[in-house]
């Protein structure tokens, strides 16, 4: 039972992200969405108990989940490894995917062309990208304390990191169908983020 049950809501994940980025979210019904799978809105809401509960795992399976990998680095203790090297894990554990999943850059169109006009955006923010920024805002707070990079606010400090990180992969979000990235080239766009940040956080550094 348990297995048709975890079947069934990878099911009802898999059709509705198809069907919010062609209908979009708000456009987008549990009627239809039900009429898709074959079954009642009853059963939709024995596993979600609303739309935007389903949005939330649709963003989680497509969008960020890769975000909980790359967290990862930064929550667990690098014996031995200085900011740089942890950063450059974490860099390339998310370009991996926001370059190379089509599915997650589907998804996350569909959240900036939503974002307008409904709470969807919010939803998608909470869900994954939130939670990396504490985290990464945790980190850079510790090296603060250790003395490898300058005292600053490191809420800021995180997300100018972010920005850094994806600044050479923006324009991806313009173009009809962006061509997969080699691991080299994902590596040098990573390295290219990590030694200007590190450049800017050690301002400020007496040595």
């Amino acid at each position: 039972m348990k297995v048709r049950s975890e079947a069934r809501r990878s099911a009802i994940i898999a059709t509705a992200a198809e069907l919010f980025k062609e209908a979009g979210y708000e456009r987008a019904s549990m009627n239809e969405l039900a009429k898709r799978l074959g079954g009642s809105k009853a059963t939709l809401y024995n596993y979600f108990s609303s739309k935007e509960e389903l949005l939330v795992a649709v963003v989680q399976a497509y969008a960020t989940g890769h975000l909980a990998e790359a967290m990862t680095s930064l929550t667990t203790e690098q014996q031995n490894e200085d900011l740089k090297t942890v950063l450059l894990r974490f860099g390339e554990s998310m370009l991996v995917v926001l370059t190379n999943d089509g599915e997650a850059l589907s998804i996350y169109r569909m959240i900036i062309a939503e974002a307008s006009h409904s709470d969807v955006g919010m939803l998608f923010y909470r869900s994954g990208p939130s939670q990396c920024i504490e985290a990464l805002a945790k980190l850079l707070a510790q090296a603060m304390t250790r003395g490898e990079i300058a005292d600053a606010d490191p809420q800021l400090r995180a997300l100018q990191f972010l920005s850094l990180l994806t600044a050479e992969t923006e324009l991806r979000l313009y173009q009809r169908q962006p061509q997969p990235l080699e691991r080299h080239q994902i590596r040098q766009l990573v390295n290219n983020a990590v030694e200007m940040f590190m450049a800017g956080a050690l301002v400020g550094i007496v040595k």
